[in-house]
C-alpha cells in the first residue's frame, strides 16, 4: 500500500505529464469534493471512482464534444487574460464537458437535484438590482456575488456590458452538441446578449471582444468566457476553476493509498 506520491510516480499508459499537471488543477479546484486520482480513475471524497479515459483515443473533435471524458475536458489549454482570446478552429477550451463529472458535482437537473442548491445573488445591486439563481455548491454563489460588487465600482459605459443579465440556471442542453449546458448545473450566467455575439447567430460572422476588465473580474474568481472559443459566446460565463488557476507551487495530488 502506498500513500499520496508525488505527481511524477502517478502516470503511465493513460495520462503523461500534462495529463498529470491538468488533473493536479482538478483536484485542487474541487478540494472538498475529489480526493484524487490514479493511472485510471479520479477519486471522489466519498469513495465514488470515475473513470479518467473513455478508452477512445481516435474520436474526433465533434464527437468529444458531445461525449468528452474527463481527460478530454482538461486537455484543451485556457487562455488567460484578453491577449490569448485568438479564436482557432476547434479551439473550444472548456466547452468540453462530461456529464458524469458535472452531474455527480451538482446534480442531474432533469431529476431535480440542481434546484433545491441554487440561492438567490443580487446582480449588481445599485445598477440592476435583481436576484438572479446559481448553485451554492463550490462557492459558486458567493464567488459571483464577489464578481458583482467589483464590477458594479466600474465605469457605466463598461458596466453596460453586464446588465441586464440574460440568464443564469436553466435547465437545458447545448444548441448544437445536444449535451448538458453548464446552465443546467447552475454554474453559469449570461451577462448583457444586447452587446454579445453568439456563433449561431443569423449573421454572425466573429466574436466581438468585451472590455478586459470584465474578462479579468470573472477569471481571477475562476470562471472562463466563451468568447474563447470558437463556438463563440461573449455573453457567456461559467465557473472552471480548474482552467484558469494552476495548482499551487509544490502542491500534490496524487494517488489516495489502495
Amino acid at each position: 500500500m502506498r500513500g499520496i506520491v508525488g505527481l511524477a510516480l502517478v502516470f503511465s499508459g493513460i495520462a503523461g505529464a500534462a495529463d498529470g499537471a491538468s488533473l493536479d488543477a482538478l483536484v485542487q479546484a474541487y478540494p472538498e469534493q475529489l480526493a484524487g486520482y490514479d493511472s485510471t480513475d479520479l477519486i471522489w471524497r466519498d469513495g465514488t471512482r470515475m473513470p479518467l479515459s473513455d478508452g477512445q483515443p481516435s474520436k474526433g473533435f465533434e464527437e468529444t464534444l458531445r461525449h468528452g471524458s474527463i481527460l478530454d475536458q482538461m486537455r484543451l489549454p485556457y487562455p488567460a487574460g484578453v491577449s490569448g482570446a485568438a479564436l482557432v478552429p476547434q479551439g473550444d477550451p472548456g466547452r468540453i464537458r462530461n456529464r458524469a463529472f458535472f452531474d455527480k458535482m451538482y446534480g442531474d437537473c432533469w431529476r431535480g437535484e440542481v434546484s433545491p442548491r441554487l440561492v438567490p445573488v443580487v446582480w449588481l445591486p445599485q445598477s440592476w438590482g435583481h436576484t438572479v439563481r446559481v448553485t451554492a455548491v463550490n462557492g459558486v454563489a458567493a464567488r459571483l456575488a464577489e464578481i458583482s460588487a467589483e464590477l458594479e465600482a466600474l465605469p457605466g459605459p463598461v458596466k453596460r456590458y453586464v446588465y441586464p443579465p440574460s440568464g443564469t440556471y436553466n435547465c437545458r442542453t447545448v444548441a448544437d452538441t445536444g449535451a448538458p449546458s453548464m446552465h443546467s448545473w447552475g454554474a453559469a450566467i449570461d451577462i448583457n446578449a444586447a452587446h454579445a455575439e453568439y456563433w449561431l447567430w443569423p449573421g454572425a460572422v466573429s466574436a466581438r471582444a468585451l472590455p478586459a476588465e470584465i474578462i479579468d473580474i470573472f477569471e481571477r474568481h475562476g470562471f472562463i468566457w466563451g468568447g474563447k472559443w470558437s463556438h463563440y459566446d461573449t455573453m457567456h460565463f461559467e465557473y472552471r476553476p480548474e482552467l484558469v488557476h494552476p495548482p499551487a507551487a509544490g502542491a500534490q495530488w496524487a494517488t489516495v493509498p489502495r
